[in-house]
């Protein structure tokens, strides 16, 4: 076996051990961006466990094929990007998005699609996850839920208790 073979295999074996290890992944093309600008975004994304980088299209497209998910082949043409949200499913949409606003969409970031947990995402997926607030707003209102009947049946209860021992 040749060695370029080998480096092939190689770089397909990791992209596939990144595809399983990540929760969600965008895929982006870009043109047009100055290194000052990939260097910000690239900040952004290490700062939320994100890893990005640019790979050969046939080599995530054979590390697709050998992991079964299929819907992606449309997008692996031209220059790709790819964002692996290792520690956040929301991370990798939210700081591409964030970006394409603060670049007032002038189509030199644009997303392609997404992948999360196994399942294809289309461009209005993916921008809609990246609309969903932080999680811990997300634990905050389940919280909220949660815990509104119970407070009203303790204000019911307070209420109930004193209007009994004439209190009012």
């Amino acid at each position: 076996m040749s060695k370029n073979l080998e480096a092939k295999k190689a770089v397909v074996s990791e992209i596939s051990e990144k595809l399983k290890a990540c929760k969600s992944m965008v895929v982006v093309s870009f043109s047009g961006i100055t290194v000052e600008e990939v260097t910000e975004l690239r900040n952004q994304f290490r700062a939320n466990g994100v890893e990005y980088c640019v790979l050969k299209n046939t080599l995530v497209r054979r590390a697709l094929d050998d992991m079964g998910i299929t819907g992606l082949d449309h997008t692996l043409e031209g220059p790709s990007a790819y964002a692996f949200g290792m520690t956040d499913a929301v991370a990798p949409a939210k700081i591409v998005y964030d970006f394409i606003n603060k670049t007032k969409n002038d189509g030199r970031l644009t997303v392609k699609a997404g992948l999360m947990d196994g399942e294809v995402l289309s461009v209005e997926q993916v921008k809609a996850l990246s609309e969903l607030p932080p999680r811990e707003v997300l634990l905050a209102r389940v919280v909220g839920s949660l815990q509104a009947p119970i407070a009203k049946l303790v204000y019911f209860l307070e209420a109930l208790r004193k209007k009994q021992a004439g209190e009012e």
